[in-house]
């Protein structure tokens, strides 16, 4: 049996833990603060210990931290009050799998504890992963060996297999999502689903029914009972791409799942509860975001248990290689073609571009790049000329921006828009990228400009 040990000053909760999870198959010992933990810890060699966070003598953090090394072997899972919520976080950053606010939910408590149990099976899968590296340049689906990515690699080995929220960091076009999707890999929830959403590509008005469903007739158009993100990805992973462009009153509705594990339905009083970690990322830095009023700083605190801060492409440079011929090989499957691989003329060429699509742009240009292809390697004659001359595609120049003295701000702005779609073709979501701005900005200047015309 699997053993649990429950360390609380009170004893009644104490002891109606224990007879709970014996009840379902454990065997369990108590403790009455944390220094009786550790010393119980030591004899029982428990695979999971539910501790209070605030205790006489030592407490939850400071029995976290005396367990120190043996916490790759222990899932710690802190019970707290509402008010504790950022000591909660603060305990995760620390070590601990997962945190439960009191009263605790009893049905929520046993899914808890099984997914600690599972999570020796998640690091065996990040044993996996670190193997695969050494042997093939991949971490999953995530291809590169540069020190940035290694460091980054190393923190998503510690924190995959957590139930802890993680906010992912980058530009348009690094692989956000990609990460996200390892993190979900490498955890516990492996099994269940992987729900994403871009946050900016749905409106406001529609976006908090997106997430959270709605009851029939909740609003015009509400013809039926709707189920959100959240139940959809009950039991594994939701992804909130572009969190900071959602609306403020949504995010406030955001945290308030986060920290209660609850939500009602758009037009709904009934309370649902979810097990679902979330996972969150943006294409800006969070300070700015904070100082502009787009994310809430209680929301932030609350996603960024962890940040990952993804390196664009220009930083990670000697990984080129590497890409290209992950690349070639996907296409080559496709396709039916037969690439080898890229000379190296067409490798120098690719690595001295500044790549401000970063990896999306570099796979648009390898699929190009193997299609047109005359021989059994890409050849630099087979690279579109923006790369071959080293200039950005949205560069001022290439676009014919009038940037003459006395021309205003946002003059220069429109017409830098208006030319970076004419570029694209009309391509909102490559243009926003393109600009480094959201398709939800973009949206809005376009709006704007219709309007005053």
């Amino acid at each position: 049996m699997a053993r649990v040990l429950i360390v609380d000053d009170e004893a009644g909760s104490r002891q109606g833990l224990s007879e709970l999870a014996r009840s379902w198959g454990y065997e369990t010992d108590t403790a009455s603060d944390g220094a009786q933990g550790l010393k119980k810890s030591e004899a029982f060699r428990p695979q999971v210990v539910i501790a209070d966070l605030v205790m006489p003598n030592l407490d939850g953090i400071g029995l976290l931290e005396g367990l120190g090394p043996e916490l790759d072997h222990i899932a710690v899972i802190m019970m707290t009050a509402k008010g504790s919520i950022a000591t909660a976080v603060e305990a995760m950053k620390k070590g601990a799998f997962d945190f439960l606010t009191k009263p605790v939910d009893t049905q929520h408590l046993r899914r808890v504890l099984e997914r600690a149990l599972e999570r020796s099976a998640a690091h065996e899968e990040v044993e996996r992963y670190r193997r695969q590296l050494v042997e093939s340049g991949k971490f999953g689906s995530l291809v590169g060996t540069s020190a940035p990515m290694k460091a980054m690699y190393d923190l998503m080995s510690q924190v995959g297999p957590s139930a802890a929220s993680v906010l992912v960091v980058g530009e348009s076009g690094t692989g956000k999502e990609l990460v996200a999707r390892t993190l979900h890999d490498l955890s516990p929830r492996k099994d269940g689903p992987f729900v994403g959403v871009n946050c900016a590509a749905i409106p406001d008005t529609l976006l908090e029914s997106e997430i959270f469903g709605h009851e029939r007739g909740s609003f015009t158009g509400a013809e039926g009972q709707r189920r959100g993100l959240f139940e959809l990805a009950d039991g594994g992973s939701l992804f909130l791409d572009e969190v900071a462009e959602m609306a403020p009153a949504t995010q406030a509705k955001l945290l308030r799942v986060l920290e209660e594990r609850a939500f009602r339905r758009v037009g709904g009083s009934d309370e649902i509860r979810v097990d679902v970690r979330v996972l969150a990322a943006t294409n800006r830095a969070p300070s700015d975001a904070l100082e502009q009023g787009n994310l809430r700083e209680d929301l932030f605190y609350r996603l960024n248990v962890f940040t990952l801060n993804l390196p664009p492409l220009r930083e990670r440079v000697e990984d080129v290689r590497l890409l290209v011929e992950a690349f070639i090989r996907d296409f080559n499957e496709r396709d039916g073609k037969s690439i080898r691989g890229i000379d190296d003329e067409a490798l120098q060429a690719l690595s001295a571009y500044g790549w401000p699509g970063n990896i999306r742009e570099l796979r648009n240009v390898v699929e190009r790049a193997v299609i047109v292809a005359k021989h059994d390697s890409v050849r630099k004659c087979d690279l579109p000329p923006t790369v071959i001359e080293r200039k950005p595609s949205s560069s001022a120049k290439a676009g014919g921006v009038d940037v003459r003295v006395g021309t205003t701000v946002e003059q220069v702005e429109k017409d830098l828009i208006l030319k970076t779609l004419e570029a694209t073709g009309q391509n909102k979501t490559r243009a926003a990228e393109m600009l480094g701005i959201s398709l939800k900005t973009l949206h809005n200047k376009l709006k704007k400009y219709r309007e005053s015309s």
